[in-house]
């Protein structure tokens, strides 16, 4: 069940959500749409690889208070950027001065290209997912607007299909060349679990949060300036890898084998390579570790994680070494690691309930008197994926 702090968040975001509806519309909603936006536990930059990824949904929300129109038309309110858009279903365009607006665009661009009838709607947005720290606020947008036309237009999708959509608006109309993990886990999110992703055939299952630990994730305010450049060049890297291995992506090779072909491909290559394919092994051992309820393994495969991606990968940054560093050195944490796609963003840390709040006391502290940024902490449970909000209150 969600926390009393959770249930008091989530309904003020509801409220406010709410009472923008009418200031905007003249009217109440007839419905309030949740998606959740998520963190990755463990699995990083393997899901273009099709390989495994462990995400989770938090209790951090992207909300949709919406309504019918009677009519074609689309009308936005994004409340926390003052800011409106509107567009036609009969002929949906890019908002080059609104490009917020995009996401919402696309998706019902690709539902329609699905064949499915969209009603027309009235939108109010407002959030609570960081943007920009690489907790997929863009995909909780997206898949509330996949839910929201869901509801207003009465039509069937299934969890996986509407994640695919709105991997397919990003890919295809926003025009970021992201893998299926964030989409995935916002639409199909389970309180209390993680999902282990088959990122190639989209295979899943729910693992349990171990408890008497919490999920804490802390934000570096530092944004992700090279990501978009550095995330392309990356896929290019792991595709040449995956040439020279004679392999369709680089899940299917083991660790043995890659070892063996060293010699076939550049070092650069070779390292790229090698945390993909580690980080694999990595992801299904930590499956393993935490259904056995061996929280010390766990964690010890996120830090290695971490190790992976700053010298193998090398997607990691001063800020976020620093970030991680600090976890390390408190008794109550038993793994830290970085998480999403690097160059800035967050780092997600599994503590001990009963040393949580001293950690992120003694990590903002030593985090801000290392590198001047103040951070944002945030103690997080695992969440659902997108949903109504009861509207009963």
């Amino acid at each position: 069940m969600p926390s009393a702090n959770e249930n008091a968040r989530l309904a003020a975001l509801t409220n406010r959500a709410r009472s923008a509806f009418q200031r905007a519309y003249g009217d109440a909603p007839t419905h309030v749409v949740a998606a959740p936006g998520r963190v990755n536990l463990i699995g990083e930059h393997t899901d273009y690889n099709d390989g495994f990824v462990l995400p989770a949904a938090i209790d951090r929300h992207a909300l949709m208070a919406i309504g019918p129109r009677n009519d074609n038309q689309v009308r936005i309110v994004a409340v926390d950027l003052n800011a409106r858009s509107s567009f036609s279903l009969d002929q949906i365009d890019h908002d080059q001065a609104n490009r917020w607006s995009n996401y919402q665009r696309g998706v019902a661009w690709a539902l329609q290209g699905e064949g499915l009838a969209l009603r027309g709607m009235n939108m109010v947005l407002t959030s609570d997912v960081p943007v920009g720290s690489g907790l997929s606020s863009s995909a909780a947008v997206e898949v509330a607007t996949a839910f929201a036309f869901q509801v207003l237009s009465e039509f069937e999708l299934n969890g996986v299909t509407r994640a695919l959509l709105c991997q397919k608006a990003e890919n295809d109309f926003v025009g970021m060349n992201c893998g299926i993990m964030d989409q995935f886990i916002v639409s199909l999110g389970s309180r209390g679990h993680a999902l282990l992703i088959d990122c190639r055939s989209l295979d899943y299952q729910a693992v349990p949060v171990p408890e008497g630990c919490s999920v804490v994730i802390c934000d570096t305010k530092k944004r992700r300036g090279l990501v978009d450049s550095e995330y392309n060049l990356r896929r290019q890297e792991c595709e040449r890898g995956a040439e020279i291995l004679g392999v369709r992506a680089l899940r299917d090779v083991t660790l043995e084998q890659l070892v063996q072909r060293r010699g076939a491909m550049d070092a650069l290559t070779y390292r790229r390579c090698h945390h993909v394919v580690s980080e694999n092994e990595r992801t299904q051992q930590a499956v393993s570790a935490l259904r056995n309820n061996d929280v010390a393994k766990f964690g010890k495969l996120m830090d290695a994680s971490h190790v992976s991606l700053r010298d193998d990968y090398q997607v990691s940054c001063l800020e976020l070494d620093e970030m991680v560093a600090a976890a390390w050195a408190q008794p109550g944490t038993l793994g830290s690691r970085m998480t999403g796609a690097g160059f800035g963003g967050c780092t997600v840390s599994l503590v001990e309930s009963a040393g949580t709040d001293a950690f992120v006391q003694d990590v903002a502290r030593t985090y801000q008197s290392r590198t001047g940024l103040r951070p944002e902490v945030y103690v997080c449970q695992a969440e659902d994926g997108v949903g109504l909000v009861s509207l009963t209150n």
